[in-house]
């Protein structure tokens, strides 16, 4: 039976705070970290085993999407994978969490779109998932998300737009949290105005595989 290779791309709130050395490949429990990416793998794998997915988190703490592209080789192409997902773009923000030096919007969506570009001459077949990048307006992080809403903003934007160009699926996510912000306050789903709870990491598993549903059957 043929696999389906999953890979998720990304930085901290991808990584969810995974093993990385070689030594410690053998534990498998913690291969995936806790994030969404987790999530998503519990429960499709569970739910369709015939369809023996595979799921790879590549995602590393702090990355910007020059760090992503700068890995292509080993953590995305040699990898094979059959999709790639990534969610990417907090820590391009200038802002008190990443220090006033961010990556201008223009050179966001001119990187990402190299690595798309690369990826897709490398795996032909490959299908893109890109997710929108978010910040959250948290307790005493607000003022720093109002600084940064226009960066965060422009970034969802040229995700919306490289989808469309690529052929790929697009996750939203930032208007899926603006609803739940009626039902229970921004700190519910995200306790920093960066990282999210364990209920806003269901949030995006949830959106993830919302937007993926019929992917599968295409594969």
């Amino acid at each position: 039976m043929n696999k389906i290779r999953v890979l998720f791309q990304g930085d901290s709130i991808t990584d969810g705070n995974r093993y990385k050395a070689k030594e410690q490949e053998w534990d498998k429990n913690h291969q995936m970290g806790h994030s969404y990416a987790y999530i998503v793998n519990g429960i499709l794998g569970s739910r369709n085993p015939e369809r023996n997915f595979e799921f790879m988190n590549r995602g590393i703490s702090g990355n910007r999407i020059i760090d992503l592209y700068a890995r292509i080789y080993p953590d995305i192409i040699a990898l094979k994978p059959d999709v790639l997902s990534i969610m990417v773009g907090v820590n391009d923000i200038p802002s008190a969490f990443n220090g006033p030096d961010g990556t201008d919007p223009k050179k966001y969506e001119r990187i990402y779109r190299m690595l798309l570009d690369e990826v897709r001459t490398a795996l032909p077949r490959i299908q893109f998932i890109l997710c929108e990048p978010m910040l959250y307006p948290v307790n005493e992080e607000a003022r720093d998300y109002a600084a940064c809403e226009k960066s965060i903003r422009a970034f969802q934007n040229t995700v919306r737009k490289l989808a469309i160009e690529y052929h790929a699926i697009h996750v939203p996510c930032a208007d899926e949290f603006a609803r739940l912000y009626t039902k229970q306050p921004p700190s519910y789903w995200c306790w920093d105005g960066v990282h999210p709870t364990e209920n806003g990491h269901g949030v995006l598993a949830g959106q993830w595989m919302k937007y993926t549903e019929e992917l599968w059957d295409t594969l």
